[in-house]
């Protein structure tokens, strides 16, 4: 019997996002931005969301779609929606792959699109509902089909062959098919071992990495005022790699450009722009990470420590995020915009934050170990979330070698941030994985975070004080100062202004670092950088003229907690 079709696709998706990191680092195709796996997430996410209407998830998925991958599988899934109990499977599936050829200017085989293509065929070869489906048996056929399929990518583009990597669309694909299908037909599903089927392209080889690309990738929605102006003739015309898709009167539009200045001239004029974002390709490749430096132990920690997706690249450490909502739309904090977030927190716009399915949590786990042979996941404190819980859990069933060791912290944000990078660091030089935990211990003892709010409403709002309580603190210009430890968020003092908060910190810092002292030191902000990095920081580096001092936004969990105007020191002696 089947499962929930809803279901299979949150499945999908959870996958998705648990790989896409991996899926950046082998992007190389239209062009070596490493987005494939941040595209992917973000066009999939209305899947895992909790709307089961097929219109209003279609909808959505026009609107979120990103990128060129992102796009193209938009369109896919937009046929695939159509699957109920009068259309088939296979039917979907045809719907859905006409799409997105269609929706490409030139579309080329060896990308996502075989793989399309590859699941058709597989379905008609290996039908659902054929003799040997009491548990989804056919499921093997169909996967080891799309394995070919995905493998024969290396070879059918020049810069895929060249970069001897799979086309990272194309292994998107086989991801979220195999949880997909696997959550969908069977009660007990088998993932297919991604790193050991790939294991021989995942990682770019020769010059592919080293690109000078330029330009902008944007993605617009625009309501035109005829026919004529949207035909792909007539976008082709304003860029490269063009993927357009249409809802209504809407068209979405995704193409590379080398002056987007002219492509919103023209689209406006001929229509009204709805929608426009535009990433910096030139930023991107130079982001671009293809390789990982070897480190006696991988590193991996939440995201509610205070790093971004570029630090965990630079890094090579795994962020495990937890998810925020703002309004309707649901994302990875890591993928949130901080600024667009912190605006709606100004506003009043309902915030809230949420953990990480504990099925994705659990598949991190086995990717990683899958990767890297070991880990050492650096956990948020469990004051704050069970995060630990969960992963001793996991390690109790399947972790029989104790290959994933786990420290529950007692810390979150910039002092969980300094930990793993901190770690990451050592792990380059350190001899031994012993070696990189006794060092994680020992900084985790010598670490000490100070966090300074501008308001108690925030905290009022997400139930960690009484409303009341913030009211009179707020009505008494009272500034609470907070320690993240093991026991939870400690107030460690209250202060009337910004003047003593600064004062507060200094001291703070003088009584933990010594002048001569190469520490560490994380100056963490959320809407107001710009004061940071004026003030704090060149204070901060004049008293310790030694140390390295890192100018961080918060982990946006934390954000979304302490609300707009915090700021925070975490350090760490002696780094």
């Amino acid at each position: 019997m089947n499962g929930d079709f809803f279901d299979a696709l949150r499945a999908g998706t959870e996958r998705i996002s648990v790989w896409a990191a991996l899926l950046d680092s082998i992007n190389v195709f239209p062009v070596a931005d490493g987005d494939t796996g941040r595209n992917l997430l973000i066009s999939l996410l209305p899947l895992k969301s909790s709307v089961r209407d097929r219109a209003v998830l279609t909808e959505k998925l026009f609107m979120s779609a990103r990128g060129n991958s992102g796009n193209i599988a938009a369109q896919f899934f937009t046929g695939l929606l159509s699957y109920g109990d009068s259309r088939p499977l296979t039917d979907a599936v045809h719907e859905g792959t006409s799409r997105a050829w269609q929706a490409i200017a030139d579309p080329l085989p060896g990308t996502m699109l075989s793989v399309f293509d590859g699941l058709e065929s597989a379905l008609k070869e290996f039908p659902t509902d054929g003799p040997v489906d009491k548990e989804g048996a056919w499921i093997s056929g169909v996967m080891k089909s799309l394995e070919k399929v995905v493998l024969g990518t290396t070879q059918a583009l020049p810069v895929l062959k060249n970069a001897n990597v799979v086309d990272s669309g194309a292994l998107g694909m086989f991801i979220f098919f195999d949880a997909f299908l696997n959550t969908f037909y069977r009660s007990d599903p088998q993932f297919a071992p991604v790193s050991g089927i790939f294991r021989e392209h995942l990682a770019v080889q020769g010059s592919a990495a080293e690109n000078n690309e330029s330009g902008n990738c944007v993605d617009a929605v625009v309501r035109f005022k005829n026919r004529e102006q949207k035909s792909m003739q007539a976008l082709s015309a304003l860029g490269v790699s063009l993927v357009s898709q249409e809802y209504g009167d809407r068209v979405k539009i995704h193409l590379h450009t080398s002056d987007q200045s002219h492509v919103r001239d023209v689209l406006s004029r001929d229509g009204s722009i709805i929608q426009w974002v535009s990433d910096d390709l030139a930023v991107q490749a130079r982001a671009f990470h293809s390789g990982h430096v070897r480190q006696a132990i991988h590193i991996v920690t939440d995201a509610a420590g205070s790093l971004t997706r570029d630090d965990a690249r630079q890094l090579n450490i795994t962020l495990l995020d937890s998810y925020i909502t703002l309004g309707t739309k649901d994302a990875p904090e890591t993928y949130v915009d901080r600024a667009e977030l912190y605006l709606a927190m100004n506003k009043g716009i309902k915030v809230t934050t949420s953990q990480a399915s504990i099925f994705e949590r659990h598949q991190h786990y086995e990717k990683v170990l899958s990767l890297y042979g070991s880990a050492l996941y650096l956990c948020v404190g469990s004051a704050f979330t069970g995060n630990y819980d969960v992963a001793m859990d996991w390690k109790k069933k399947h972790d029989p070698e104790d290959r994933l060791r786990v420290i529950d912290t007692g810390a979150a944000s910039g002092r969980l941030g300094i930990l793993a990078m901190a770690a990451a660091r050592y792990a380059i030089t350190a001899q031994t994985d012993k070696d990189v935990l006794d060092f994680a211990a020992r900084a985790g003892a010598k670490s000490e975070e100070y966090i300074f709010l501008d308001t108690l409403h925030f905290l009022a709002a997400g139930g960690r004080i009484s409303k009341t309580n913030a009211v009179f603190g707020d009505l008494l210009r009272m500034k609470p100062v907070v320690s993240p430890t093991a026991q939870g968020a400690k107030k460690v003092a209250i202060v009337r202004n910004k003047k003593d908060q600064v004062a507060f910190a200094v001291e703070k810092l003088k009584r933990g670092i010594g002048t001569e002292d190469r520490a560490l030191i994380m100056v963490e902000y959320t809407d107001n950088r710009a004061w940071m990095e004026k003030e704090i920081a060149p204070l901060v580096k004049s008293l310790f003229p030694h140390a390295e001092i890192i100018v961080q936004p918060f982990s946006l969990t934390s954000g979304v907690h302490m609300g707009p105007g915090t700021w925070g020191i975490a350090f760490l002696p002696d780094n």
